[in-house]
């Protein structure tokens, strides 16, 4: 795969930056595949934590016939441009006309000159240069949906929702509170978080063993929803996990990995299940949003 430097000139970078975030809130930013992002930036598929799950069902011929396709797609929506594009044409006929020798005649066999949109170009730095970063999977019968919040400042975060498909979904949000609204769609998709309940401490050896007590025991065995948040961080970051019925959404809180205590699970209603949300966004210098 060509090889190119994805970060801009730092002027450029707060222009495109300031104006995405003018009008505050969330900004839907733009929509890139899995192949799209293997053309643009083939080193984040091993150093980002965002899945490409289109690209593990693909085998290694089809994984290439993908990045031309991918590479075609993006040179006619302009997202790329591709100086020399004489040279991209005599490439796509070669893999065209000879697919035994495509490995060898797609993208990742020569380089490209890409000019790529600020918009493209922004994403894939932020995704590359945030420093702590959200996890978070939403399990149902239909398969997994995945997304990332990348935290960077109080007021600038990236969010990558990751479909089962391979869609990547990029949004600018400049406050933990969008953040979390983002995130909690995915965990409480059918808005059942109705009341908080009573609280409960649990041990590690009561969850292995399913001791968890009947309420919440029911609540896992009849989940819609399962969901699983994780904070990435230098230190290691809790856990929350969310169990979403049909009628109530229970969370269980893990403060530290393999702690002896401090684990809590409870029902909980939709502003505290924000709330919580917006705790594991929001950074440990930052002003906690009310």
């Amino acid at each position: 795969m060509h090889s190119r430097k994805i970060d801009m000139d730092l002027q450029e970078f707060r222009t495109i930056l300031g104006g995405a975030l003018a009008e505050g809130g969330s900004q839907h930013l733009l929509r890139l595949t899995d192949e799209e992002i293997a053309v643009l930036d083939p080193e984040s598929l091993d150093e980002c934590v965002a899945p490409t799950p289109r690209l593990t069902e693909l085998s290694a011929q089809e994984r290439e016939w993908s990045y031309v396709t991918a590479l075609r797609s993006l040179v006619s929506r302009e997202v790329v441009e591709v100086a020399n594009i004489d040279e991209l044409d005599a490439v796509l006929r070669q893999a065209q006309d000879a697919a035994a020798e495509a490995a060898a005649d797609t993208p990742s066999g020569i380089g490209f000159d890409l000019r790529i949109t600020p918009e493209v170009s922004l994403a894939l730095t932020l995704r590359r240069t945030a420093s702590r970063a959200l996890v978070v999977e939403q399990h149902t019968s239909g398969g997994v949906t995945h997304a990332v919040v990348y935290i960077h400042s109080a007021d600038l975060y990236l969010v990558e929702r990751v479909t089962a498909g391979g869609l990547h979904i990029f949004t600018l949000a400049d406050s933990a509170k969008d953040a979390a609204h983002v995130v909690q769609l995915l965990v409480d998709p059918f808005d059942v978080a109705d009341k908080d309940g009573r609280a409960q401490q649990l041990t590690p050896q009561q969850i292995a063993d399913d001791n968890v007590g009947r309420l919440l025991g029911e609540a896992i065995d009849s989940a819609l929803v399962v969901g699983q948040i994780v904070l990435l961080s230098d230190a290691p970051g809790p856990l929350l996990t969310t169990y979403a019925t049909d009628r109530a959404l229970w969370t269980v809180f893990v403060e530290q990995p393999n702690a002896p205590k401090g684990i809590e699970a409870r029902p909980v209603g939709r502003s505290t299940l924000n709330r919580m949300i917006r705790r594991l966004i929001t950074l440990p210098d930052g002003p906690e949003e009310k």
